[in-house]
């Protein structure tokens, strides 16, 4: 490998919105993200599901005759 054209990697700490603070390795000096594991509602538990009942039924009523040739 070449040297000196390699840039420093670094032990930093990334800081989420929320407030959590990762420990990670970057070339960056720092980082700030807006979401994390911490707050992000899939690993929370706290996701939203959209009600998509009749999508599928709604689909097969106006292309089902269709689908079947």
């Amino acid at each position: 490998m070449k040297k000196d054209i390699h840039p420093e990697y670094h032990q930093i700490n990334a800081v989420c919105a929320c407030g959590n603070e990762v420990p990670i390795g970057s070339v960056n000096s720092e980082m700030k993200v807006e979401i994390c594991s911490a707050c992000h509602p899939f690993f929370t538990g706290k996701q939203k599901l959209i009600d998509t009942a009749g999508r599928v039924e709604k689909f097969l009523k106006k292309y089902g005759k269709t689908l079947n040739k």
